[in-house]
């Protein structure tokens, strides 16, 4: 297993890699402003954000439920080009701070581009993986994640991580990809289906479980959508085809395929100290 989780991070590593150099894209489209939408942004946040930094690579829009506060510091597990991190640090101001953790050097390397080119002051991008988070404990107000927890081939070690960094009292609010029926065994022992965001995806109630086993109380899935809405971008996108061809998916088997998770977008917090635990 050890020497599966190796090769599924390098393998997730590489291709994010090579998304970041702009040699191909991955998740449902390459039209990236008209994915976006569909996930859940909106075109005046697009707008106000560097192009370069909205890669489609989520599968939802984590910003919109957090309810973000000004002052408040900001840590974005799976930050990528830094969309997300971009649209936090306008809501929390320049009182406050945002912090993108990626473990791709690529990747940080065109965040921190997009950041300068925004002249955003108060983000800052460090490389690491979300299982072991560059973050001291209880120095964060809000963790997000968008569509990078399903990656992780430890995820209850990335809800620990996420809930050390947190201060007493703090959110998280992530939106991801779960299974409501498990996928077939070609699909789950395919690396390139993990990369592919499918075969990294765990049932719905495991993924909850992971979020409370970790500490987290008060844990409320907000928001909810069938992947089945994004299943003519899918079969386009280069990655996704090849991944089809490979393990030789039939049309029917890729509907079915799609209809076996969905993105939803769940928050959780941080009890207090001396907190009543739920």
């Amino acid at each position: 297993m050890s020497r599966l989780k190796e090769d599924v991070r390098k393998a997730v590593r590489n291709s994010y890699g090579r998304i970041a150099k702009g040699k191909t894209c991955c998740q449902p489209a390459c039209t990236t402003t008209d994915v976006a939408k569909k996930i859940g942004y909106a075109e005046d946040e697009l707008k106000a954000v560097p192009e370069a930094a909205n890669l489609s690579l989520g599968c939802g829009n984590p910003i919109a439920l957090a309810s973000l506060k000004e002052g408040e510091t900001v840590l974005d597990l799976g930050s990528g080009a830094g969309l997300d991190c971009f649209l936090a640090a306008k809501k929390v101001g320049n009182r406050g701070k945002v912090i993108g953790v990626d473990m791709t050097p690529e990747m940080i390397d065109k965040a921190r581009e997009n950041a300068k080119k925004g002249n955003y002051e108060n983000v800052e991008f460090r490389l690491g993986e979300i299982e072991n988070l560059p973050a001291a404990d209880n120095s964060v107000d809000v963790a997000i994640s968008n569509c990078v927890i399903n990656l992780a081939p430890d995820k209850g070690r990335v809800f620990k991580e996420a809930f050390r960094v947190l201060r007493p009292g703090g959110r998280f609010m992530i939106s991801d990809i779960v299974l409501l029926k498990e996928l077939p065994d070609p699909i789950k022992n395919s690396v390139e289906a993990y990369v592919g965001c499918l075969a990294g995806a765990i049932m719905k109630d495991e993924y909850l479980a992971a979020i409370r086993a970790a500490g987290f109380r008060e844990t409320e899935i907000l928001a909810e959508a069938s992947l089945s809405n994004v299943l003519s971008d899918m079969v386009d996108n280069p990655e996704i085809k090849a991944i089809v061809e490979d393990l030789r998916i039939t049309p029917e088997e890729l509907k079915t395929l799609a209809s076996s998770g969905v993105s939803i977008s769940v928050c959780g917090l941080k009890p207090r100290a001396g907190a009543i635990q739920k």
